[in-house]
């Protein structure tokens, strides 16, 4: 299978299949979540008090998926 970089919304009208992969960072190498634009969804290896977790700019603070606290290393 081919990989393809898309810079605006995806849609899929059979659905998709396969892995997806968002950027890995840690709480301290993050980008801005405002540079990086709300809505934008990243993996963060210790953003949950030390424990990994995806999370979600909202375009101000990068917000953990489970909780929609600000990620924090502790």
């Amino acid at each position: 299978m081919a990989t393809t970089t898309f810079s605006g919304p995806v849609v899929s009208t059979n659905g998709f299949t396969g892995d997806i992969q968002v950027p890995t960072y840690t709480v301290a190498g993050a980008p801005s979540a405002s540079s990086a634009g709300a809505g934008t969804v990243i993996y963060v290896s210790n953003g949950a008090a030390g424990s990994a977790i995806l999370a979600f700019s909202d375009g101000t603070n990068w917000k953990r998926s489970d909780t929609g606290g600000t990620i924090a290393a502790a």
